[in-house]
């Protein structure tokens, strides 16, 4: 049960704040045909966002009532604290979740002043005639280095048009005053965010039924990220960070499946990597500690100083056991030999530039620990998050995908990318002979046609930022190799022969 703490005197913008949430309200429980679904897919999202770690604390701003709150208690499971503040005088009743705690303001910070939170989100919150004064007191209210997510209508969405006009026709006008997409940018700037991040979000909003919803999921995943039409999107994501720019990690091991102890070699590719090699590696260290048989990076013959750090990391740790390749290079020739290399009893995959996701690997674990013996991060999932991603990649790997579930007659998402998990004798199971990117599918898709049991898992995909570099990924290029990849298979489930014809001697001995 919210309770109301003791108060300075109203402020006048709060009336707009209590607004907005009545209006969201009300708007979800009548009129959105997803509501409980959009919600969780948007807790989902802040939850990979942010890359949540357990002990962070969350304060959500315009709590209402409390369905979002909801949501955010059960995907945290309790690990996180939550603090939802409504701006309604008519509050929720019934208990709140556990972990969670409510509280009525009439005025920021109120009964906030002197907390601090490591991230702050909110929904359809920010108006025109406040929202720089609500920014200011979210800044103020933030851990230093903490994070903010907002998610905002967009006054582009062709719809919400159409409805404000039909309103205004009939003496019933929106009063809010929304901001557009370079309009929050430029504010939240100006506040004083670091890493601001504003992407069009949702195509997938009323007038659709629930069940045209579900369907258009995936096209609203090409929409958001396609140059022009995004601009139609039902939201706008608004991300931030309050300075600085780095910030220790919580020294907190995520390692808590004892069957899995001891037992990870970690196989990560790296071409002048200098910049990221050594953040994932420390990374992996301090939250998957008690996993890590051995951390094995594969110097596929970088010009820049990968190399030299490589060596300093191994002299540090005796687990970090560097393989220095000669050429030719290619992904898929490193990824082979650092899968010889591996001696544990589970090989993990994934590229140097995720150690934004490091703690997300906990869902990949949790399913290997269930009893999967290949789990893989899925960018295509129901409940992934993928932004600010290139249209032609994204358009590209659903074909792929598609004509590869009608040709091999299996049922998967996104088996195309390098974040796996599998036990160790699917690794020695796998024939991989593609030297570049198309190594990626050989290693999701052999394993399913071996008769492995294959789980995915949702992940947050952001398309690389300057701070880490420029992938050597290019689709024209490297398009050919996965077409290739595709109908060796075909050739081989089909027909039994052509270039996987040792996977016939590997899955009888299965």
């Amino acid at each position: 049960m919210p309770h109301d703490a003791p108060q300075h005197a109203p402020n006048p913008l709060v009336p707009t704040l209590a607004m907005r949430e009545r209006l969201r309200d009300d708007y979800r429980r009548h009129r959105d045909p997803i509501a409980e679904l959009r919600l969780f897919w948007r807790a989902q999202s802040l939850r990979q966002l942010v890359h949540l770690l357990p002990g962070q604390t969350i304060l959500e701003l315009g709590s209402g009532d409390g369905t979002f709150t909801a949501q955010l208690a059960a995907l945290t499971c309790g690990e996180n604290p939550i603090t939802a503040v409504t701006f309604l005088n008519a509050a929720p009743t019934g208990a709140a979740p556990p972990g969670v705690e409510s509280l009525l303001a009439r005025g920021l910070p109120g009964p906030l002043a002197g907390r601090r939170f490591d991230c702050v989100v909110a929904l359809h919150l920010l108006d025109a005639t406040n929202s720089a004064w609500l920014l200011q007191q979210v800044h103020d209210l933030l851990e230093p280095g903490g994070q903010v997510v907002f998610y905002e209508s967009n006054p582009w969405n062709p719809v919400l048009k159409l409805r404000r006009l039909f309103g205004r026709v009939i003496g019933s006008e929106d009063p809010r005053s929304l901001l557009s997409r370079p309009q929050l940018y430029e504010l939240v700037s100006e506040i004083g965010f670091i890493r601001v991040f504003a992407v069009y979000n949702d195509f997938v909003y009323a007038p659709l039924t629930r069940r045209m919803a579900w369907l258009l999921r995936n096209l609203s995943i090409i929409l958001e990220n396609t140059p022009g039409a995004r601009r139609l999107a039902g939201s706008i994501l608004l991300q931030a960070q309050k300075p600085p720019r780095t910030v220790p990690r919580a020294r907190r091991s995520l390692a808590e499946h004892e069957s899995l102890w001891g037992a990870v070699s970690v196989v990560i590719p790296c071409h002048n990597e200098e910049m990221n090699v050594e953040p994932l590696v420390a990374g992996l260290r301090v939250l998957f500690g008690a996993y890590l048989y051995e951390i094995i990076p594969v110097d596929d013959n970088s010009r820049d100083g990968t190399a030299e750090v490589l060596r300093r990391l191994a002299a540090e740790d005796p687990r970090v056991r560097p393989v220095f390749r000669t050429p030719p290079n290619g992904v898929g020739r490193a990824l082979a030999d650092g899968y010889r290399a591996a001696t544990g009893r589970w090989v993990l995959s994934m590229d140097c530039d995720f150690q934004h996701l490091l703690p997300q690997l906990r869902d990949l674990f949790d399913a290997a620990a269930a009893g999967a013996d290949v789990v893989v991060g899925s960018r295509f999932l129901r409940h992934s998050v993928l932004l600010n991603y290139p249209v032609q990649k994204i358009v590209a790997n659903r074909g792929f995908h598609t004509i590869a579930r009608v040709l091999l007659w299996r049922s998967f998402r996104d088996l195309t990318n390098n974040l796996k998990l599998m036990r160790a004798e699917v690794v020695r199971d796998l024939c991989p002979i593609e030297p570049g990117f198309a190594a990626n599918a050989e290693t999701g898709l052999q394993p399913l046609l071996l008769g492995y049991s294959v789980s995915e898992v949702p992940m947050a995909w952001i398309n690389r930022t300057p701070d880490m570099g420029t992938s050597s990924f290019r689709l024209a290029k490297m398009g050919g190799g996965y077409w290739r990849v595709l109908r060796r298979l075909w050739q081989w489930s089909v027909l039994g022969t052509g270039p996987y014809r040792a996977l016939g001697e590997r899955a009888a001995r299965k």
